[in-house]
């Protein structure tokens, strides 16, 4: 007999399950499919916690912790025996976090009374859902909406094909056996930054290839500039305008072909992580008669607030455009049921946050000072480094600065741009501040508490007009 549901979500991600949980708040009928098997069982909580967001910020914690302890302690004046690690329960505690996460998703879900059904979900013609379970059981459901939300997949490229043993994508790098000697990392997007600073940390001589004459193309030029300092300065061997033309598998490992400056090069390695990308999944999701129009780029068209041409479906996350980002995905899918609801919910796509986990962190809110200019406002920027915070010299965490993007003529806040410690947290101070409009003046006149990271915050903002106190800037008005 088949169930009858208000809502049907399909893909139970940080968007999907989340939206999920919103409309079983506001009294909607809920069933979520997922069809992930996780080493072995059924899981909820899509990329996001079973192969990306949650286990490579596992990794990142605990290479970090082992680098830290190896190098830094002495600083400290704390001295200790041979350091060791132990990959095994390294990434045993990765598995144990993801596992934690992910079943308190299907709690819950289970305490908001939405159904989880394990198996796979399609779109057919007049809004009806396909879902076949695991057990190959097919029933159609016929809810009022639907929300697509089935995520993406790692971009695979000719050049490199992966085999999940010597040349790997994202997934495959969170489960090395043990530490690969010589690594390679094609992409200095985020995914590749990151893991390559994990197996580096651990010991592998890593480097990662960069098809783009630029490094972080889409960051604001000053925090790239140094950021590929930081990271350099770190052992990341970064080549950019290194464009891989081939690998050769040759027993246990891989030779890359490339070219550099007009040259052609090769360097052999005993693993290689192919981070390109990321393109929106939607195999098997749509009929072809479901009425579903796609975008050039394969993408779900949807309007600002994620209706898709089928009055009552909606798409969200990395199936429609903008950043493939967890936090996009999830304030979309609420914004979908509020608007389900008759609510007059939005998305502020200006105040999306990027970050890029390694130490030091980066992270990113608003306009770039060349995208501003670009948009045909006169900027005024202001800088100041962590190198002159107090509380940062007494962590031993100095690297990096932060700036702010502002407009000349009438004040208001445009960017934010961090390279530093917490800086995943410290970049919300300017996501918040754009999202209330704010002017760099309502910054400066803010009392910060000492001695803190974010009084880096007030100095950048007080930078802005020439008047950060801790440090030598030329007079203004």
């Amino acid at each position: 007999m088949s169930q009858q549901f208000d809502l049907v979500v399909i893909g139970g991600g940080p968007g999907g399950y989340e939206a999920a949980i919103r409309a079983a708040q506001l009294g909607f009928k809920v069933a979520c499919i997922e069809k992930r098997i996780h080493k072995g069982k059924p899981s909820l909580g899509g990329t996001c916690l079973n192969v990306g967001c949650i286990p490579s910020k596992a990794l990142l914690d605990s290479s970090h912790r082992y680098e830290d302890t190896v190098h830094h302690l002495d600083d400290h004046g704390i001295t200790t025996g041979e350091v060791k690690f132990d990959l095994a329960k390294l990434l045993d505690r990765k598995d144990k976090i993801v596992n934690q996460l992910t079943m308190g998703i299907d709690g819950l879900l289970k305490g908001n009374g939405i159904e989880w059904l394990k198996g796979t979900g399609k779109l057919l013609a007049g809004k009806k859902v396909e879902f076949v379970s695991h057990e190959g059981e097919t029933q159609i459901l016929e809810p009022k909406y639907v929300i697509l939300a089935s995520g993406s997949v790692p971009v695979n490229i000719p050049v490199a094909p992966v085999d999940q043993d010597i040349i790997v994508d994202s997934t495959g790098a969170l489960e090395f056996p043990e530490v690969p000697k010589r690594l390679g990392v094609i992409g200095a997007g985020v995914i590749g930054l990151e893991l390559g600073s994990v197996w580096r940390r651990l010991g592998s001589e890593v480097v990662v290839f960069e098809a783009m004459d630029t490094f972080l193309p889409m960051a604001d030029k000053a925090l790239a500039k140094d950021y590929q300092k930081v990271l350099t300065k770190q052992g990341l061997d970064i080549r950019v305008g290194a464009k891989v033309a081939g690998t050769e598998i040759n027993g246990r490992e891989v030779t890359v072909q490339y070219t550099q400056g007009g040259e052609d090069k090769t360097q052999t390695f005993d693993k290689l992580i192919v981070c390109v990308g990321r393109k929106a999944y939607a195999e098997g999701l749509l009929a072809e008669d479901s009425g579903i129009k796609l975008t050039e780029r394969g993408l779900v068209e949807v309007n600002d607030w994620c209706a898709t041409s089928v009055e009552g479906v909606y798409a969200i996350g990395d199936l429609v455009r903008g950043p493939m980002l967890a936090h996009k995905a999830m304030e979309e899918g609420v914004m979908a049921v509020e608007r389900m609801h008759g609510h007059a919910a939005q998305v502020n796509y200006d105040t999306i946050i990027s970050v890029i986990y390694t130490h030091p962190e980066a992270a990113w809110v608003g306009l770039t000072e060349e995208q501003a200019i670009d948009k045909g406002h006169e900027v005024k920027t202001g800088q100041f480094g962590f190198a002159a915070n107090g509380r940062a010299m007494a962590a031993g965490e100095n690297a990096g600065f932060v700036k702010f993007v502002a407009d000349a003529k009438t004040d208001r806040l445009l960017g934010m741009h961090v390279i530093g410690p917490a800086a995943s947290d410290i970049v919300h101070q300017g996501m918040i501040a754009l999202e209330f409009v704010s002017s760099v003046e309502d910054l400066q006149l803010m009392t910060f508490g000492h001695p803190t990271f974010s009084e880096v915050v007030h100095e950048a903002a007080l930078a802005v007009d020439g008047r950060a106190i801790h440090a030598i800037q030329r007079k203004r008005k």
